[in-house]
């Protein structure tokens, strides 16, 4: 049986022990109203304290480790890279607005941050001969093939909530994390 999260769990310890979901369950954690992801809070105080510190009901504590488990038995596809539906109407919106319909998505990292690498996105007209094309949703991702390995299985999904909105990234190769997610090692 898989390791489950708990409610008697710190946040600094969910990410260390799941670092490949840590983009996933941070973005989670975040939407519920528990805002200490990537504060000093968050190497001492627990799933439950953090959640009831900041006004939650105990149902609600039960409501969040369940979508975070959730999160844990998701299945990855490491033979491709995914856009969710919702991120590649998002993209295909973009392009238009930018009048670069037609162009495809340049996924990538670049070193960065306290863990070694963050991802970026961006607008890629052609593929360059160094890069690799995945399809997914009806949008082509350019990946330099020196990334593809590290790259591979990731799902880009477009998330909106009380702290913003955005492209968000889950990689499955990631196996360290910062406390706020996002900058990673492998």
């Amino acid at each position: 049986m898989s390791q489950k999260i708990h409610r008697d769990m710190t946040i600094e310890d969910i990410f260390k022990l799941f670092p490949h979901k840590s983009q996933k369950l941070a973005q989670e954690m975040t939407n519920s109203g528990l805002h200490c992801v990537g504060c000093s809070a968050s190497t001492w105080e627990t799933v439950e304290a953090g959640m009831l510190s900041h006004g939650m009901e105990e149902e609600e504590v039960d409501e969040l480790l369940e979508r975070l488990n959730t999160i844990l038995d998701e299945k990855e596809d490491l033979s491709t890279i995914s856009l969710t539906p919702k991120a590649a109407e998002k993209f295909k919106a973009l392009l238009a607005e930018e009048g670069k319909s037609g162009w495809g998505l340049r996924f990538g990292e670049k070193a960065a941050g306290c863990s070694g690498f963050e991802f970026f996105l961006d607008f890629s007209e052609k593929a360059k001969p160094e890069d690799e094309t995945i399809e997914s949703n009806g949008v082509s991702i350019h990946i330099h093939q020196k990334s593809k390995n590290r790259l591979m299985g990731s799902v880009i999904d477009y998330v909106e909530g009380l702290q913003g909105a955005g492209f968000k990234i889950s990689n499955p190769n990631v196996k360290s994390s910062c406390g706020c997610g996002n900058s990673h090692g492998y």
